[in-house]
């Protein structure tokens, strides 16, 4: 089994990451930090305390991070995951109280605690992870891997065509955050980085067998992705905004769900009209030989990867 911590937003993608995490049989989850991303941190912890609940797993701790991104700068969404976050769902708020640490120190702590032999899935802005750098600079080589939802390469269309951050080549969780974002880069983690160019590739929705499996389901979470689905869908979204976050833990527990590519890649941090790209150096020649090398997934088995969720989203034994 897998040790993973896990960096969150929740948001509606990210609840069912998180759902998936925990139901699986692979994979350990030791803490969730949460960030400022699709909402401030306040609201993403609050949020992680009630998927939780949801599972009745009172055994995770979840850490709040900063309520601003390293340069103080908080962007509007334009995106909504609804009022509450979670698509308008009005769970109650939990009655458990958050750890103690700052999210950064959780992470830290819980790293530490099993060096060398823990994973983080990164599903938010990289605050947190940024942060938790500061603290403990070694933090790369003691995590096996960081797999994170973050950027567009350019590996398939959607790439652009499907851009979430504010301006038409970024990606959400780097707009929000791109100082933390070019720290977390050239940290030294082995890096997998899941970006729009996949995430968001049409082949990612949800097939029409799935959401009739997941309507017939009688477990909450299955309850809770239709609800996800067709609040999506009634304002003109695909369902693939309900899965986005998914990738990245499916990628946990079982890589041979993805393809990666190397690649030279860092981060634009300033640019008025490109803040938050992934700048990917593809010249045959005087490319610069100073950016981070990062694997960004360039395939996902869509078919099994959809069976995968939609299987421990309806499976009332997990």
């Amino acid at each position: 089994m897998k040790n993973v911590l896990i960096d969150t937003d929740p948001g509606m993608d990210d609840a069912l990451a998180i759902i998936l995490a925990l139901k699986s049989r692979e994979l350990r989850t030791l803490g969730i930090s949460a960030a400022t991303g699709n909402l401030p941190s306040d609201k993403t912890a609050a949020n992680a305390l009630r998927i939780l609940d949801l599972l009745g797993r009172d055994d995770v701790p979840v850490g709040q991070g900063p309520l601003l991104p390293l340069d103080g700068d908080y962007p509007v969404d334009p995106f909504s995951h609804g009022s509450d976050g979670l698509a308008e769902s009005n769970f109650r708020a939990s009655t458990r109280a958050l750890d103690p640490r700052p999210a950064p120190q959780l992470i830290v702590d819980t790293v530490n605690a099993h060096a060398g032999d823990i994973s983080i899935a990164g599903l938010a802005p990289l605050t947190n992870i940024a942060l938790a750098l500061e603290i403990d600079p070694e933090l790369p080589r003691k995590v096996n891997e960081l797999v994170i939802i973050g950027g567009s390469y350019g590996l398939t269309p959607y790439a652009w065509s499907q851009a979430t951050g504010d301006n038409a080549v970024s990606e959400w969780n780097v707009f929000v955050d791109p100082e933390a974002a070019h720290r977390v880069f050239r940290a030294g983690f082995n890096l997998v980085a899941i970006g729009l160019d996949i995430a968001t590739h049409p082949q990612i929705n949800f097939r029409e067998r799935d959401l009739d499996r997941l309507r017939a389901a009688t477990t909450p979470e299955a309850a809770l992705a239709v609800r996800i689905v067709d609040y999506v869908n009634s304002r003109g979204y695909q369902s693939y905004c309900s899965l986005i976050d998914s990738a990245a833990v499916a990628a946990l527990i079982d890589p041979t769900l993805v393809e990666s590519v190397e690649l030279r890649c860092d981060v634009e941090r300033r640019g008025e009209l490109t803040r938050g790209m992934t700048v990917v150096e593809r010249r045959a020649h005087h490319g610069r030989e100073d950016l981070p090398t990062i694997r960004a997934v360039s395939a996902l088995d869509f078919d099994r990867f959809l069976d995968l969720v939609t299987g421990v989203l309806s499976d009332d034994h997990a």
